[in-house]
């Protein structure tokens, strides 16, 4: 199958979103597909390998290609557009799969018989995003216009409505689509993944419980929560795997840590390049997912580091939110807690710091879940997307 993949960002890049493409990508170009991934150019000089900075191997069957955009940032969103829509149409494309709700409504407005088959990846009801965001990052200031808010909900109803198949990252995001803009069929539930790897052989060395984290510091991702709980552990040291010099996030969070007199208990790693993560996490007893409530955590959210904590073997603490129970499960794979509640998540912290043989016993039944979630797995799920659509 000839796939054409579309990414509107510098490539590579440090976020998620950023490994989720590649690892998506790569996972089904290993499958023998042929994929042509497009992309923004790397703005690090010189320009980074994609594959060398996620840790991956070169794939005969993965071309990742640059589009070059000049002019102001419309104009580059314009440029990019248009060269997805072209390649699109170049006759040499089976089925376009991208998260793009801007070239997937382009595309849905094409009659059936005059563009290839067309799968879109939901990671989230763009309206509700839009509204949402500004808040979450603390800037209500950047609030979208009623206009924009109604343009981007037509494309939304579009798309879901046009495009051959439509995967979702989590089950509550696909109901509530078909809530919002009514029953489609070929609606496939794919959440993400995470490197397959083995379990850390790190020797037990006696001390205070480490307890991890990893990701961005944004305050709706709750490492405040995590902090605040941690102040209520004394006993308890805290390792963060992350924190982007370029953003306001990391100073907030060194500035808590200090309000907090934590600062001789928590590590922070600072940005590691995506494959050095999982060593990072190596270093925990316990790793904590501790979002706070919002339509994206509650309803929207399949985050890598859940999926990266499952394959450490470690006893996990999240916050008790649907999107997370679509694969934890309470006292089983994990202690839930419920979400914005730092007493809550003490509490959970010093029953685990307390009972080592809870710790192992949710970890290894949490390193159970692993196999399924890995992106070999997601390739194989997201497979029967691009085969109904190009069926379709």
């Amino acid at each position: 199958m000839n796939i054409l993949s579309f990414a509107d960002t510098r490539f590579p890049i440090e976020r998620a979103n950023g490994v989720q493409t590649m690892h998506t990508c790569h996972a089904l170009a290993a499958r023998g597909h042929a994929l042509t991934l497009l992309v923004r150019p790397d703005t690090t000089v010189p320009a980074r390998d994609p594959f060398a900075f996620y840790g991956l191997p070169p794939c005969a069957h993965l071309t990742i290609e640059p589009i070059t955009t000049s002019g102001a940032a419309p104009l580059r969103r314009a440029q990019m557009l248009w060269t997805g829509v072209r390649r699109a149409l170049s006759g040499s494309v089976d089925v376009v799969f991208t998260r793009d709700l801007g070239l997937a409504s382009l595309l849905a407005r094409l009659p059936a018989s005059r563009r290839p088959a067309l799968v879109y990846e939901s990671h989230g009801i763009a309206p509700i995003v839009a509204e949402e965001m500004p808040r979450l990052l603390g800037k209500p200031d950047q609030a979208p216009s009623s206009s924009k808010v109604r343009r981007l909900d037509r494309r939304e109803s579009l798309v879901w409505r046009t495009a051959d198949a439509y995967v979702t990252i989590t089950q509550a995001l696909a109901t509530d689509l078909a809530a919002r803009y009514g029953h489609r069929d070929a609606v496939f539930v794919v959440p993400d993944g995470a490197v397959a790897s083995p379990v850390s052989t790190r020797d037990w060395v006696p001390g205070p419980l480490c307890v991890g984290y990893a990701g961005h510091l944004y305050p709706w991702k709750g490492i405040d929560i995590f902090l605040h709980a941690l102040a209520q552990t004394p006993d308890v040291r805290g390792v963060i795997v992350g924190g982007h010099p370029g953003e306001a996030d990391l100073g907030r969070i060194q500035r808590l840590l200090q309000n907090l007199h934590l600062t001789e208990r928590v590590t922070m790693t600072g940005l590691l390049a995506p494959h050095a993560v999982a060593h990072a996490l190596d270093e925990a007893d316990v790793l904590v997912l501790p979002n706070t409530h919002s339509a994206i955590s509650d309803r929207y959210t399949s985050p890598l580091k859940l999926f990266e904590y499952l394959t450490r073997g470690k006893a996990i603490v999240a916050s008790d939110l649907p999107s997370l129970r679509e694969v934890l499960t309470h006292e089983h794979t994990a202690l839930l807690v419920p979400a914005g509640d730092a007493d809550a998540l003490a509490a959970a912290l010093g029953r685990l710091q307390a009972d080592p043989q809870l710790r192992h016993r949710l970890g290894a039944a949490a390193r159970a879940l692993a196999p399924d979630f890995t992106w070999e797995r997601r390739a194989e799920r997201l497979e029967l997307a691009l085969t109904a659509a190009v069926r379709a």
